[in-house]
């Protein structure tokens, strides 16, 4: 890339100039020129709007330096209203993006700066934000503003001129290139070309060689005849750049590519990464020209490749330069592949849910089905990382394909395609390709992504290999007979969410102390939270005893019309004569427009007050009833039910929600307290309690050496129904936090609840040093996603039962028209007593959700019978 440029402003015409002196901005670079100093304090500071964060590798620092604190730095783009302004972040504000304090769209007062010299180049040199005080999330400077993108960007040069930039690239010179805020995988910036049709080419094919011939080519002095081949699969971005490392794009990617005679990876290295990566697609066909043969790198996955009549060689890479020598690649238009070239088509290996169990553990398969349940984003860090510290990104998935009541449990990573990613909602057609069956003991099998994954959902289907496969077309064939408004009271979006459950024994190396989840000490459970980053998952367990419980409710009157994806029955929906959809080429075309024309708000609250039923009877021990299994199928009543909901039907506007406590994110009208320990925007309010208490509590409460209150339960922590006219602000919120600020960013929330409450549970560490508060949120219904896989086994629906079984017995049927015997929270607390100096192992589940929340869930707990030494 081009360096940095610039433009003198003083020499430019634009009327804009005319209001510096209303410009905060501006007159703070003004400032620099009459400073004495390198550094310049801000008494009276306007507030400025975060546009963008933008972050790449840190340069390495020289011998005698200071390391940074992490290897990454960040670039932030703010504007006053009037100018954009691009500034270098102070590495010790790093902290402030890890936990999402610091993002786009909220407004930032700037109390100092200061000007950084390039000392290498002349006339270099950036602003860098030292100090700051961030104010509210809902940027009052951005509501002002109607064109964000006709205000220009200043800074200032070495020279000390105010410019304005002309490019996009860092700050720091010695960077070419932005990475993805969240992660390394995906293409981030205007670098990356899009993919784009072929033009038509003239080839010289009259000098060829196939892959069989390349084995015997390697070592050769003399250079290799051209190849056309087809890409078969395309594996995710490996982002390999550290600090000291001097290459601009240290990008790979592989390729399994095929002609006639086999199949052989393919490495595009460095900067024809981001050229290329994104027009090389499965089914493509290449002419090259001008690459080179090395060993293969073996010590790596490879897709399983179910097509016996090819021979694939391994011992062979063909790699593809940007210099030494400049590799030339031609992308040939399908309808210029001529069948005299013998190139294999791409086959895949569609496997359906009733099958999935008679695969062997690790096996690769390809899947489709209909989206259930997306769940949030979250983020896990690597582990034996060598390089800078890293984060994969990923969701879990259920999708439904009529061949079984069980859906697909599907565990996917970034694939380096962020579009479709961050868009996988319900009631959308997915596809993934390459992935691994993954089996644990007492578990359902699942589906988790492999280097090698490509996904697809509606709006990408078009063209793609597979849309001619036999399974597709099944499967299209059964969407024909399904029924949006059935399908809806299936979704969910969002929430906690963890698979597989934890194992019905916890068990320990003597060894080593080795476990299926790491056991840590009680003390060290703080700096495991402080340590996380921004929408981190950990799953760790501890050793203690429960020593108090509360109850948290939420009135009757603060639910909304999202109404629970537990502990609700429904009756059907009232006949309609709404036309059903037609799905014959929705695989391609389906657009998902909003449901029906709603009804207006109070008709709609009266409509469902009276569909919704819920009774509650206490069950002991002498009442115990028999294990009722989920129905996640769809029956031929539900089938031939008259659909209320068309999803193509016109819909009216979205309701504004000027209710308070949405627009604040809690989760209970305004006026209620947080519950004690809470923080940051969000959390559920105490509105209803109900409690038990060890009698030797409040004597050792006094003695611990530190109490722990993360947060509860935040709406962050709780899935709702999907529905087609929150779309947006529902996968905003499951999404991570957008990089860049566009006008259909919103900081509304959806006072969503998909339970009646949940139980804030006590823990005192073994060694009686550390207490900590986490939440418990039962699972009631055969609805909600987390009930998918658990061990239902029938039991008493005490507090300890239900605190190791993780739901409430018996689990109830969003979908029946029956009543639901469950127990009153207080009849539950009333078994509380069992826990008393009862030594328990607490499995917790801690992810961070931004600012100041972080989410601490107890999923299940052991008793010391319930745990085996190994």
């Amino acid at each position: 890339m081009m360096p940095e440029e610039f433009q003198n402003i003083s020499a430019c015409s634009d009327p804009l100039t005319e209001n510096n002196q209303n410009s905060f901005l501006h007159s703070t670079l003004e400032q620099f020129f009459t400073a004495k100093t390198r550094t310049l304090k801000i008494d009276k500071t306007d507030a400025v709007a975060v546009i963008e964060l933008q972050r790449y590798l840190t340069e390495q620092q020289n011998v005698g330096q200071q390391q940074p604190p992490d290897s990454y730095s960040y670039d932030m783009i703010v504007t006053d209203g009037v100018w954009q302004a691009k500034c270098i972040l102070d590495r010790s504000l790093n902290h402030l993006i890890h936990k999402n304090i610091i993002s786009s769209g909220i407004d930032i007062h700037i109390t100092q700066c200061s000007f950084v010299y390039n000392e290498r180049r002349l006339g270099q040199g950036c602003v860098c934000i030292e100090k700051i005080e961030h104010g509210s999330k809902a940027s009052n400077v951005l509501r002002k503003i109607k064109d964000l993108d006709s205000l220009p960007m200043i800074s200032k040069d070495g020279f000390g001129n105010i410019v304005a930039l002309q490019s996009d690239s860092p700050l720091q010179v010695g960077r070419k290139h932005y990475l993805s805020l969240w992660n390394n995988e995906d293409p981030e910036g205007r670098l990356w070309v899009p993919d784009v049709p072929p033009s038509d080419v003239v080839l010289d094919v009259s000098k060829m060689t196939l892959l069989c011939d390349l084995e015997s080519s390697l070592g050769c002095m003399f250079r290799p005849l051209p190849l056309i081949v087809r890409v078969i699969h395309k594996s995710r971005l490996r982002y390999y750049g550290k600090p000291g490392l001097k290459i601009n794009y240290p990008y790979q990617a592989y390729f399994e590519v095929a002609d006639q005679s086999g199949t052989m990876s393919l490495v595009l290295w460095n900067e024809l990464c981001p050229e290329w990566y994104q027009r090389l697609n499965v089914g493509t066909v290449l002419y090259l020209q001008n690459y080179t043969l090395k060993q293969s790198y073996q010590n790596r996955s490879r897709p399983h490749i179910d097509n016996h009549r090819m021979k694939s060689f391994h011992s062979v890479e063909i790699c593809l330069n940007p210099r030494n020598p400049t590799a030339v690649l031609t992308v040939v238009p399908a309808k210029s592949v001529p069948p005299q070239w013998g190139l294999p088509e791409v086959s895949y290996q569609f496997t359906v849910r009733s099958e999935l169990e008679s695969l062997a553990s690790n096996s690769a398969c390809d899947v489709i089905g209909l989206v259930t349940f997306v769940s949030r984003v979250e983020r896990i860090k690597c582990k034996g990382n060598t390089g800078p510290e890293k984060y994969w990104t990923y969701r879990w998935v259920h999708a439904v394909d009529g061949t079984s009541n069980i859906p697909f449990i599907l565990e996917i990573f970034a694939s380096s395609q962020p579009e479709i990613f961050n868009g996988i909602y319900p009631m959308t057609y997915l596809v993934c390709t390459q992935m691994r069956k993954c089996q644990e003991p007492d578990s359902l099998p699942y589906l988790t992504s492999s280097c090698e994954t490509q996904i697809f959902t509606t709006g990408y289907h078009k063209g793609q290999p597979y849309v001619s496969d036999p399974r597709v077309k099944s499967f299209i064939q059964w969407t024909k007979t399904l029924k949006d408004s059935v399908m809806l009271k299936k979704t969910a979006v969002g929430g906690h969410y963890c698979f597989p459950h934890a194992p019905l024994i916890f068990t320990q190396s003597v060894a080593d102390g080795s476990a299926q989840v790491p056991l840590v000490a009680a003390n060290d459970l703080k700096s495991e939270l402080e340590g996380l980053h921004y929408r981190e998952h950990k799953r760790l367990a501890i050793q203690g005893q429960v020593m108090a419980v509360q109850y948290v409710t939420l009135p009757e009157e603060t639910l909304s019309d999202q109404q629970m994806v537990q502990s609700v029955v429904a009756v059907s929906d009232p006949p309609s004569d709404q036309r059903t959809v037609e799905v014959t080429q929705m695989l391609i075309n389906r657009e998902t427009a909003p449901s029906s024309v709603q009804s207006s708000p109070s008709r709609r609250k009266r409509k469902q007050a009276k569909k919704r039923v819920m009774k509650r009877r206490y069950i002991t021990r002498a009442r115990v009833q028999e294990k009722r299994e989920a129905g996640h199928g769809l029956t031929e009543e539900e089938l031939s039910e008259e659909e209320s909901d068309s999803e193509t039907e016109e819909v009216g506007p979205l309701e504004k929600r000027t209710d308070q406590s949405r627009a604040s994110g809690q989760l209970g009208p305004p006026g209620f307290p947080q519950s004690e320990g809470a923080t940051g925007e969000g959390s559920v309010a105490d509105c209803d309690r109900t409690s038990w208490e060890s009698s030797s509590w409040p004597k050792q409460r006094q003695e611990v050496l530190e109490y722990l209150h993360p947060g509860g339960v935040c709406s962050e922590s709780l899935s709702q129904r999907f529905r087609f006219d929150d779309k947006t602000l529902l996968l905003q919120q499951s999404n991570l936090h957008a990089a860049r600020w566009t006008p259909e960013q919103t900081t509304d929330t959806l006072s969503s609840v998909t339970c009646q409450g949940y139980y804030k549970i006590t823990i005192l560490g073994i060694n009686q040093q550390m207490a900590i508060d986490a939440a418990f949120v039962p699972v009631m219904s055969s609805g909600d996603p987390r009930s998918l896989g658990l061990t239902q086994d029938p039991h008493d629906n005490t507090l300890l039962s239900c605190l190791s079984a993780g739901f409430i017995c018996p689990l109830a049927d969003p979908l029946s028209q029956s009543e639901v015997a469950l127990p009153e929270p207080e009849e539950i607390l009333a078994t509380a007593e069992e826990l008393k100096d009862t030594h328990l192992v607490c499995i917790l589940d801690l992810c961070h959700l931004g600012g100041e929340k972080v989410e601490v869930i107890i999923t299940k707990v052991y008793r010391m019978t319930d745990i085996a030494l190994v």
